[in-house]
């Protein structure tokens, strides 16, 4: 039986270093096929939470993190096919640099043949630009590139001095005007939030989609191949019904949004109800059998969360009721006792696990790692700029990609779940449901023991 097989144009805009322009060319390019009715399906390389809200804005289709590490192959493999069966075009936006990481986003393009365009910020250079897209071109031998996107172009002359510099084999598809109107906002860890600047980002996406159009770049696409998607040999297996009858609490708002779309599928996907809460507005939470606190930017609310006693005591009892609980990086901040923000404020936080948490500054914790948890391990990431200090003695710690040296520390106190890492559920959905299961579970050691306690019990009564 031959395996599965679509074709679909896709294009995966790179760049040689971070802060190059790849979030606002993706965005323009998905907001301009969109304007013309075309259905456009993006990805993000990477664990990344804020790029994929700002992409899901200008395409108006739910954008999914690809990253062959944390998902793996076979996942990456049917997300493409799945989204080759229904779009015009995919993009996929890659992260850092196209060779920066293991893997990398030229791994990804490389695995999945699909070809790359390089999006370089050409303020300060000319000819040179031509230099520094060659050498990438070069580089590896099992990618490829279809040509240069010139971002913040200074005029018509420095788009020709670049475009004359370039090897035929390297096309020059668009440039980019420097436009600050074009650009688009930054924070700390990224771009600021989608929901924060709707309306400014509409606007950011109309000016982007302009600007790529007079470029040309829909000439420039229009000479692409389309790429061969193949579904994997064996299908992903379906999820198993082992959340049916659970009910899930979900903190959403704008100081918990770090949540992979691909994580709530896989719940409700098991059979869980979700149903979403907000920790700075709402006074209770819903009927719910487990919570998840995901990240997200609690110290620039603590003053609200901390004000909001009700919201507090809510998740306080359901914790003293034994109710499972996950809090991920911001929400593990959000479970300590106090957290100190960026302006040397102390706030008063749940309270639920012992310890304080502090801003520091630009200087940041990132990396893959693996979960260790008694569940399972489960793979995910950890990217924050805070400390928590004075927390109880760890379970155990995650266990990175790369390095021998101990991970994140994961804590568990009665049945909450608490670290910086970020989780992907579909890496391993048989522990993620015993992670949010109304029964606790029980390591292979402590089953052992429970049980020779049972067995000693049950002999001494008879």
């Amino acid at each position: 039986m031959s395996t599965p097989t679509v074709s679909c144009p896709a294009l995966f805009i790179a760049a040689p270093a971070s802060g190059q322009g790849k979030t606002t060319v993706t965005a323009g390019l998905a907001r301009l096929l969109r304007n013309q009715g075309k259905v456009v399906r993006v990805f993000k390389t990477g664990p990344d939470y804020l790029d994929p809200q700002i992409l899901a804005q200008a395409s108006g289709q739910p954008v999914d993190q690809l990253d062959l590490w944390m998902a793996g192959e076979a996942y990456c493999r049917q997300s493409f096919y799945d989204a080759a069966c229904e779009a015009d075009l995919i993009l996929v936006e890659g992260a850092m640099g196209l060779f920066d990481g293991e893997p990398s986003s030229a791994d990804l393009a490389a695995l999945f043949n699909i070809p790359m365009a390089v999006v370089m910020d050409v303020k300060g250079m000319a000819q040179t630009a031509a230099a520094l897209v060659s050498g990438l071109v070069g580089f590896r031998d099992d990618i490829h590139i279809a040509g240069l996107i010139a971002n913040a172009c200074g005029s018509q002359r420095h788009r020709e001095l670049i475009e004359g510099a370039l090897p035929p084999t390297i096309p020059l598809l668009a440039a980019m005007p420097r436009d600050p109107a074009l650009s688009l906002p930054e924070r700390h860890l990224g771009l600021v939030q989608a929901a924060e600047i709707r309306e400014d980002l509409e606007a950011r996406f109309e000016a982007g989609a302009k600007a790529l159009e007079t470029a040309g770049l829909l000439e420039s696409l229009a000479a692409l191949s389309p790429v061969t998607f193949t579904a994997p040999q064996e299908q992903l297996a379906a999820a198993k019904p082992l959340l049916n009858g659970h009910t899930i609490g979900v903190a959403r708002d704008a100081a918990f949004s770090f949540v992979y779309q691909a994580n709530l599928d896989l719940l409700e996907q098991m059979g869980a109800t979700l149903r979403f809460f907000s920790p700075l507005t709402d006074s209770h939470l819903p009927e719910c059998d487990a919570l998840w606190l995901p990240g997200g930017y609690p110290e620039l609310h603590a003053q609200t969360l901390a004000d909001n006693g009700a919201m507090r005591s809510a998740i306080e009892a359901f914790y003293r009721a034994d109710k499972p609980i996950l809090a991920e990086c911001g929400g593990l901040l959000y479970c300590l006792e106090t957290l100190t923000d960026y302006d040397d404020i102390t706030h008063t936080m749940l309270g639920l696990l012992p310890g304080q948490g502090a801003m520091r500054g630009r200087r940041g914790c990132q990396g893959m790692q693996t979960a260790e948890l008694p569940e399972g391990p489960v793979r995910g990431h950890a990217h924050h700029r805070s400390m928590a200090e004075g927390t109880p003695e760890p379970i155990g710690h995650g266990r990175r990609q790369r390095h021998p040296a101990p991970g994140e520390a994961i804590y568990r106190q009665k049945r909450l779940t608490a670290t910086y890492l970020h989780l992907f559920f579909p890496n391993n959905p048989d522990a993620v449901a015993r992670l949010f299961s109304s029964t606790p579970f029980l390591s292979t050691q402590a089953h052992a023991e429970q049980q020779l306690l049972s067995e000693a019990f049950t002999h001494a009564t008879q």
